[in-house]
């Protein structure tokens, strides 16, 4: 994986993390209630942050997208940001891809009537003449 697709699959979930915290993101925050995304986005950002020499580029670039996360702008300057420290880095690049790999949720349904879903918060019925009852 390049360094252009690597930091094209980062900048949705630092993005996300940035929507939700804004610029506090660049802390240290307990994110443990924070859904997968978020938390995701958090630790990819603080895993940027911890390499020397990376943290002035990718923290300004965050904190122009807390002012507003859903500028493109914005998100393609944090991608050059992130692309650059992946190519200044392949040690960076290999922990980074890692994260990414451990984030990702694979859902498998298998068999007759099997339900595939990563939350249920609902009723979930597969069978024949089911009564349901509210």
């Amino acid at each position: 994986m390049d360094a252009q697709v690597l930091a094209a699959e980062i900048v949705p979930f630092a993005v996300t993390a940035v929507s939700t915290y804004g610029a506090a993101v660049l802390t240290r925050l307990e994110v443990a209630a924070a859904d997968g995304t978020v938390s995701l986005g958090h630790r990819l950002i603080q895993r940027l942050l911890s390499r020397q020499g990376t943290e002035g580029g990718i923290e300004s670039a965050v904190t122009d997208l807390a002012e507003d996360p859903n500028d493109p702008d914005l998100q393609a300057v944090l991608r050059v940001r992130i692309k650059a420290a992946i190519l200044a880095d392949a040690e960076l690049a290999n922990e980074l891809r890692e994260m990414l790999g451990q984030g990702k949720t694979s859902i498998v349904a298998s068999g007759e009537r099997s339900v595939a879903a990563n939350v249920i918060s609902g009723i979930a019925s597969t069978g024949d003449s089911a009564t349901i009852q509210r």
